[in-house]
C-alpha cells in the first residue's frame, strides 16, 4: 500500500518577507539605534545589520537617514494621534469635558513616555530638512484633532469658544510646555500631574 503521507508535498513557504514587514523591521531597528547611540553615530550599516537585511534593502526604501527620520516622525505622529483618539473614544460622545480631559491626560502621558524619540525625530528633521515650525503638518494634525473636540463642545454649549484656533494653540502649547517641565524634573508618575493639567485647561475655557 503506497505511503500517501510521504507523497504529500510540504507547503511552500515564502522565501522573502512582505515589503511592509521589511520596512517595519528597518524602522524599528533605526528607532532603537537612534535612541541608544544617537542619529549621527548610527550608520546605515548599523541599521541593516540589526534589522538583518542587506544594505541595498535600506536604499530601496530610503535615499538616506534623513528620509528615514521623516518617516519615523510621521509614524510617531500617527501613533501619538492614535493614542489620544483611543483615550477620547472611551468617553461618551457628548461628554465634551470628559473628552477634552481624556485628550489632555493622554497627551501628557504619551509625551512623557516617548519624549526621547520625539526629540530625536523632530529635532533632526527640522535641522536637516528645514521644516518651518509654523507650517508643521504633524503639529497641525494634532491641532485638528484637538480643534474637533473644542468645536464640538462649543456647539453643544459646553464652553464659549469665539476663537477656536487660538484656544487650540493655547491648550496645545500649554500641555507641551508643562510636560517639558515635568520631563526636566524627571517626573515618574504622571497620573496626578496629567489630571492637574487637564483641570487647568478646562479653567482656560471657563469651566
Amino acid at each position: 500500500m503506497p505511503d500517501t503521507a510521504a507523497a504529500t508535498p510540504a507547503p511552500v513557504r515564502p522565501r522573502t518577507k512582505p515589503a511592509e514587514v521589511r520596512l517595519d523591521e528597518l524602522m524599528a531597528a533605526a528607532e532603537r539605534l537612534f535612541l541608544d547611540k544617537g542619529v549621527e553615530a548610527t550608520t546605515v550599516s548599523d541599521i541593516t545589520t540589526l534589522a538583518g537585511v542587506a544594505k541595498g534593502t535600506f536604499y530601496h526604501y530610503f535615499p538616506s537617514k534623513h528620509e528615514m527620520l521623516a518617516a519615523l516622525a510621521a509614524r510617531y505622529t500617527e501613533r501619538f494621534l492614535a493614542s489620544l483618539e483611543a483615550a477620547v473614544a472611551l468617553c461618551m460622545p457628548h461628554d465634551w469635558e470628559g473628552r477634552l480631559r481624556a485628550w489632555v491626560q493622554a497627551n501628557v502621558a504619551t509625551y512623557l513616555d516617548t519624549w526621547r524619540l520625539h526629540d530625536i525625530v523632530y529635532t533632526h528633521q527640522r535641522r536637516s530638512i528645514g521644516i518651518d515650525p509654523v507650517d508643521n503638518p504633524d503639529k497641525n494634525a494634532i491641532l485638528v484633532q484637538l480643534g474637533a473636540i473644542l468645536a464640538g463642545g462649543a456647539a453643544a454649549g459646553a464652553w464659549p469658544l469665539p476663537q477656536p484656533r487660538l484656544a487650540a494653540l493655547m491648550i496645545y502649547s500649554a500641555v507641551h510646555g508643562v510636560t517639558d517641565d515635568a520631563i526636566a524634573a524627571q517626573l515618574q508618575d504622571s497620573s496626578a500631574f496629567a489630571a492637574d493639567v487637564a483641570d487647568a485647561c478646562l479653567r482656560m475655557l471657563g469651566r
